[in-house]
């Protein structure tokens, strides 16, 4: 935790591996996002208020409070510890607080009113899917720039200690052994 804390992750290769590492399976978890999401909506409003309302015409019922409940459940549980990591991680890269702000900001709302779209569209109106399409979308772009970001971001720490690790152990590498400067 307190190489978490202290931002040392940069500059640990094993910590960086590790890293690295959750970052491809999260990868895959916003990969397997989309392909659910897909299964059973687009990005149709009518689609997402067909999946969540029910279509007689194709015969779906609309969803239960009880089978939203259980999905929302683990939706909360796991955003709140994926977009924990992933923001905390954030902190670290080297960009401009207010930026970093309103990722994290951005992440954790888009999350939440995804979620809540849901609810609204099954059990006050139709229109509120159009509220769950743009809240997805953000999400899951939210998600994206944080994944891949802080993966340049790890790889990036990974090319600066191979090139300190160099000056220190080859520090005349700009020169050649017959005393001329390369060309």
């Amino acid at each position: 935790m307190k190489v978490l804390q202290s931002g040392g992750f940069q500059h640990h290769p094993l910590m960086r591996l590790t890293l690295g590492l959750a970052l491809l399976l999260l990868a895959g978890f916003w990969v397997t996002n989309l392909a659910l999401y897909f299964r059973h909506m687009s990005l149709d409003p009518a689609s997402v208020a067909s999946y969540y309302r029910g279509n007689d015409t194709e015969f779906m019922p609309p969803r239960s409070a009880e089978s939203m409940l259980e999905v929302t459940h683990m939706h909360l549980a796991m955003f709140a510890l994926v977009l924990l990591l992933l923001t905390h991680l954030l902190i670290f890269a080297p960009l401009r607080t207010g930026a970093k702000a309103a990722l994290v900001l951005t992440a954790f709302l888009s999350a939440l009113l995804s979620e809540a779209a849901g609810w609204m569209t099954r059990f006050w109106h139709p229109g509120f899917a159009m509220l769950k399409v743009a809240m997805f979308v953000l999400f899951q772009g939210t998600l994206l720039v944080l994944i891949v970001g802080l993966g340049v971001f790890l790889a990036a720490a990974e090319r600066l200690r191979r090139r300190r690790h160099a000056a220190r152990h080859h520090p005349h590498e700009g020169s050649r052994r017959d005393g001329h400067a390369p060309r």
